[in-house]
């Protein structure tokens, strides 16, 4: 499911939102999730899973085209761990 496909979803869901409130609604709590992951912070969402940013060590790469060896430098980046409820139904 892609962003568009979500907004229609939940605008169907609930006739009462048009589909820009709900677009809002959907920006609104993603932009709060990426903000809070930029922050190095972490978000939980009860019975789905929850956004945590991990670092990625530094380590040596190396370029696919000419076969160089490059320095790929430490960075942040996004996990996801999904929690038990969402595991369950999953795996029923």
């Amino acid at each position: 499911m892609v962003r568009s496909e979500l907004i229609s979803s939940l605008a169907e869901q609930f006739p009462r939102l048009t589909k820009s409130d709900t677009e809002a609604c959907v920006t609104t709590i993603l932009d709060s999730i990426t903000r809070q992951l930029c922050e190095g912070g972490r978000v939980e969402i009860r019975g789905f899973g929850s956004f945590q940013s991990n670092l990625r060590p530094s380590r040596i790469g190396h370029n696919p085209k000419t076969g160089v060896k490059v320095y790929v430098p430490a960075k942040p980046c996004p996990h996801f761990k999904a929690g038990l409820e969402l595991r369950e139904r999953i795996n029923d």
